[in-house]
């Protein structure tokens, strides 16, 4: 330009364009688009010699910083081309917008041209005027092979009245696939018409229905279950509904992106149960899809899908118990979805270029916000990962400790093989009965645990006192399950036993005369049950009361006085009783207490077993109002058991306490027993339910007082071995994960820095081959960004122990690392999967040309295996 001059901005309305003519000194009116206002100018246009023009007639110019902000507007706020320059407008001229000149159609038509320009020089592609981008090569992708998928039904987008006008800039060259390929396998591609196995997914029975009015209904991605980044050229719309022909493509280019020496992969699908009964059948019967050759699909259900699944579903597919898969939801993509479709209503009328252009942009925008933000991600998933191993590991250790060795041993085997082989095999962490127990069984096995042993002398008393103590708590148990209008016979029935339970007190009391040889001991102790476990007919779910034939069960029929104190060695402090003398009775009763509190601990393990049973084999599968009352009725005198069983542990932990039991024991071995502890075993009763990443075992499961050798007739192993074997199973699940979970963590610190590294060498390698200033000086710009985030990752995942110096992968028989491979002569960021094995007399040799491969550990020469 060699001149200007500002115009009003009402003189639009007499102007006409002039004719340029390359050489011409006439001024022509320029309309020029800027960040800040719109603006008309008189431009004379360069007659230099040897300069020629392909444009004619101009009328609009946009300027580079508008440019960026409508880009950078349209990412992060969202913000249409149309609001976009109604705010220019605005901010040329506030009370008369109408006068200034409407562009709007022409910002459409620039934007997408700079898009492109913009994609094409962050990928490179600017200083290599002869190579041209393939499949994907403008998209941002982090290195993974665990993949999401998902459907939106969001991102829908209307039949064009004028396709024929439709041009494209990069079809296929970002996350959506390249249409005309996509049509060809749809075309020729046969959709199942069969409904889900498993429950009502709206995503397989929704799958015909259609809208005419739309070309397509939504979208479906494939994207990493990790770092939530799109996968490169794998975005698929949808012309139905969700069907497998389109999540079949989208998924068989995300597996071939990238993925030569990978063998295994992990797809994490909502209806993943469904979709991979015949996905290898429907590959080979398609032309259009394909998998990598040896490629071992995994398919999971992610965590929260997961709860809406049939109960089979859970062990199959669950995420807890997949080697390899470390500790991710699988419901990644949904965060994803929640921004995405901010733009949905802006796409949905655009051309079928241009609203693939958009959803490119802003996968991409999305996938380079990963990128920067990796670094504090990596950060609080290892922290979160250490804590998790720190809270797994210790329960697993206690559990195990406590079980018999020989059933660890089976429970392995089952585990190995589990892992092996899937499928069936994994119900292992599931219940496995015969046949159901009848009422009658489960009601003789409670009755039959409560029987009690006696000795003669002081022992023998000392066992008569703890047994008032329970026939008192009987009592009060009774008391409470009286209805508001009791009877007279009812009333008469409660005050005959306190009188009989009163004499009894009183004969023990003459006994314990003899026993001291009537020394004043002062007051004797009064218990007060805690009102925690005070059942009154009245359980989580708000069943109704206990009949009283069912109560007088748990009652014994000579209960009395329920408030009179009883004295024992420990009603006396532990001080006193040794000046007194009293020592060995209260080493006496120390001995009984702590039989009581195992047989109490004991008694409530069956109880919360038998309880689990009932829910899940009764309550949950009843067919009938007779069968689910009963069932309530069962699992009500379960819990009468229950909250008994507590009360008489409290009793006696209290007395532990009062005869001198040093801290650390009752610390470790008989801690307080809370509420929430007394939940039904829900890794039993809900085996498929959200959340079990973090669960632990109740304390008194993982104690050393649980009794071996118990056998049940009905059941493959009894109540207790039946809740130890699933509960044992799913806390190594559990750790394993967080284990997993710790060591990729510190892969992905290590495969981040190099990916850093690769990129700033790429830009310095296009840096020195530029001719051009302005490539040169891109170039190094790029080269200080990329050099900047190398620095920023290695300052702070210092102290991280990365996967080459962790001293966990540095064993000659087994570990995991990270290698690149060389991808037509680029270095591209995709991780193998390996074992690292030394070599033997079987294997002589191996030739390792991989960059940053680690080649030896503990000096020892290895063989690098791809899975």
């Amino acid at each position: 330009m060699h001149a200007w001059e500002n115009i009003p901005m009402d003189a639009e309305a007499d102007f006409s364009p002039m004719e340029t003519v390359h050489g011409s000194t006439i001024p022509t009116k320029l309309t020029i688009v800027h960040s800040t206002g719109v603006f008309l100018h008189n431009v004379v246009w360069c007659s230099c010699p040897g300069v020629d023009s392909s444009t004619t007639r101009p009328q609009t110019a946009f300027t580079f910083d508008v440019l960026n902000h409508f880009l950078i507007d349209a990412l992060e706020c969202k913000t249409s081309a149309s609001s976009f320059f109604e705010k220019i407008r605005r901010m040329t001229n506030n009370c008369f917008p109408d006068t200034v000149p409407n562009r709007y159609r022409e910002l459409m038509r620039v934007s997408r041209l700079w898009r492109d320009l913009m994609s094409r020089k962050w990928f490179g592609f600017a200083h290599n005027d002869e190579q041209k981008p393939d499949k994907g090569d403008l998209a941002c992708w982090l290195v993974s092979q665990r993949y999401v998928v998902d459907g939106n039904f969001t991102a829908q987008h209307m039949v064009m009245r004028k396709p024929q006008l439709d041009i494209s800039l990069s079809d296929g060259l970002g996350y959506m696939v390249k249409d005309q390929e996509y049509q060809t396998h749809l075309s020729s591609a046969v959709e199942s018409k069969e409904r889900s196995s498993c429950s009502n997914h709206r995503a397989v029975n929704a799958a015909n229905i259609s809208r005419s009015n739309l070309r397509a209904t939504g979208v479906g991605a494939t994207a990493c279950a990790r770092h939530g980044c799109f996968v490169p050229h794998s975005i698929v719309d949808f012309q139905k509904g969700e069907r497998h022909m389109n999540i079949d493509y989208s998924i068989c280019n995300a597996l071939n992106y990238h993925s030569a020496g990978i063998d295994s992969s992990l797809i994490i699908y909502d209806v993943g149960c469904q979709w991979s009964i015949n996905f290898l059948q429907r590959v080979a019967q398609s032309k259009g899809l394909s998998v990598p050759e040896n490629m071992h699909i995994v398919p999971a259900v992610g965590k929260f899908h997961l709860s809406a699944h049939k109960l089979a579903c859970f062990a199959r597919y669950s995420l807890n118990f997949i080697q390899g898969a470390g500790h991710v939801d699988g419901e990644i993509l949904e965060t994803l979805w929640a921004p995405f479709n901010k733009i949905s209503p802006t796409a949905r009328s655009m051309s079928q270029a241009h609203r693939q252009e958009v959803l490119d942009d802003h996968m991409r925008d999305s996938n380079w916000k990963k990128i920067v933000g990796i670094m504090k991600t990596l950060l609080k998933k290892y922290k979160r990962a250490l804590k998790g191993v720190d809270d797994t590991k210790s329960p697993f250790d206690e559990l195990t400790l406590s079980l018999d060795p020989e059933k660890i041993s089976i429970w392995k085997i089952d585990e190995k093989k589990a892992m092996e082989q899937r499928g069936e095999y994994l119900d292992i962490y599931q219940l496995q009965m015969n046949k159901a127990p009848t009422m009658a069984e489960i009601r003789l096995k409670l009755t039959e645990s409560e029987n009690d042993t006696s000795k003669p002398g002081t022992v023998s008393w000392l066992i008569t006192g703890i047994n008032l103590e329970d026939l008192q708590d009987g009592l009060r148990a009774d008391i409470r399950q009286l209805p508001t209008d009791a009877t007279p016979g009812q009333k008469v029935s409660i005050e005959e036993k306190r009188q009989r339970l009163t004499a009894r007190i009183a004969k023990f009391h003459e006994t314990a005369d003899a026993m001291t040889a009537g020394m004043d001991l002062g007051t004797a102790t009064v218990h007060s049950d805690d009102p925690r476990f005070c059942y009154a007919g009245h359980d989580e779910n708000g069943w109704g009361e206990v009949s009283d034939e069912e109560i007088s069960e748990y009652i014994d029929e000579e209960i009395l006085a329920e408030e009179m104190g009883i004295w024992m060695p420990s009603s006396v402090p532990y001080q006193d009783a040794l000046a007194l003398g009293l020592g060995p009775l209260q080493a006496e009763e120390l001995e009984l207490r702590k039989g009581q509190a195992n047989d109490c601990l004991e008694k409530l393990r069956m109880a919360l077993g038998h309880k689990a049973i009932i829910y899940r084999q009764y309550f949950r599968s009843a067919n009938s109002t007779w069968a689910g009352t009963r069932s309530k009725q069962e699992a009500q005198r379960c819990q009468l058991k229950i909250d008994k069983c507590v009360r008489s542990y409290q009793r006696a932990r209290s007395a532990m306490e009062g005869l001198g039991m040093d801290k650390a024991t009752l610390g470790s071995l008989y801690q307080p027993i809370s509420p929430t502890e007394l939940s039904i075993d829900k890794e039993v009763t809900e085996e498929n339910r959200f959340g079990q990443g973090s669960d632990r075992l109740a304390w008194f499961w993982r104690g050393n007082n649980a009794s071996q050798g118990q056998d049940d007739a009905w059941i493959d192993e009894s109540p207790t071995d039946l809740v130890y074997r699933v509960n044992w199973l799913k806390a190594k699940a559990r750790w394993n994960r967080w284990q997993e979970e710790l060591r990729l963590v510190r892969h992905e610190m290590g495969w981040t820095i190099n990916w850093f590294k690769y990129h700033q060498n790429e830009w310095e390698r296009r840096g020195g081959q530029a001719t051009r200033p302005g490539h040169q000086a891109y170039a190094y710009q790029q080269v200080l960004m990329w050099g900047r985030f190398v620095e920023e990752a290695e300052k702070n995942f210092n102290g991280c122990s990365l996967a080459s110096t962790s001293s966990t992968l540095c064993s000659p028989q087994l570990a995991e690392i990270i290698v690149f491979k060389i991808w037509t002569g680029q270095m591209v960021p995709t991780a193998f999967h390996v074992i690292l094995i030394p070599i033997t007399d079987r294997i002589k040799s191996a030739e390792l040309n991989r960059p940053g491969c680690n080649v030896g550990i503990e000096n020892q020469p290895v063989l690098i295996l791809l899975l």
